[in-house]
């Protein structure tokens, strides 16, 4: 994810990036805190704070908020809206392909009372949240 950072963020958007990582942050500490309480899924594996928090810190503090700074700097703004709905699915598919391969091949997740397509949902949800405070905060489109 840093290399990707490093390749795909220019510099002269690097308070941009800063913004929709940090806002992307404090949606996925809520959801993520609110999915691992309420026994939702698990994370039987965490290499940070383990005794602290029961959420992968590295996907829910960093790899989420990292892709989404992607997301919001490559939205395709002068697009139609069918362009626009594709740039949805594509990076909410990512990471949900992500997930689903880490639960089929790892042990990092475990699916308690959850399925591939809440993933689906409530991340196309805090994108589109973190589209609407990235678009209000730096009026862009």
């Amino acid at each position: 994810m840093v290399l990707l950072l490093i390749k795909y963020v220019p510099r002269n958007r690097l308070r941009e990036a800063n913004i929709a990582f940090l806002f992307k942050q404090v949606i996925t500490w809520l959801f993520g805190l609110m999915v691992t309480e309420y026994r939702l899924i698990k994370y039987p594996y965490r290499m940070f704070f383990r005794k602290f928090t029961k959420s992968s810190f590295t996907f829910e503090y960093f790899v989420y908020p990292a892709l989404c700074v992607l997301f919001n700097l490559y939205y395709p703004d002068k697009k139609n809206y069918l362009y626009k709905a594709f740039h949805y699915f594509w990076h909410t598919g990512i990471i949900t392909l992500l997930e689903l391969y880490a639960l089929k091949y790892t042990r990092l997740i475990v699916y308690k009372r959850w399925t591939w397509y809440w993933t689906f949902v409530t991340v196309w949800i805090s994108y589109y949240i973190s589209r609407v405070y990235y678009k209000w905060f730096t009026r862009v489109g």
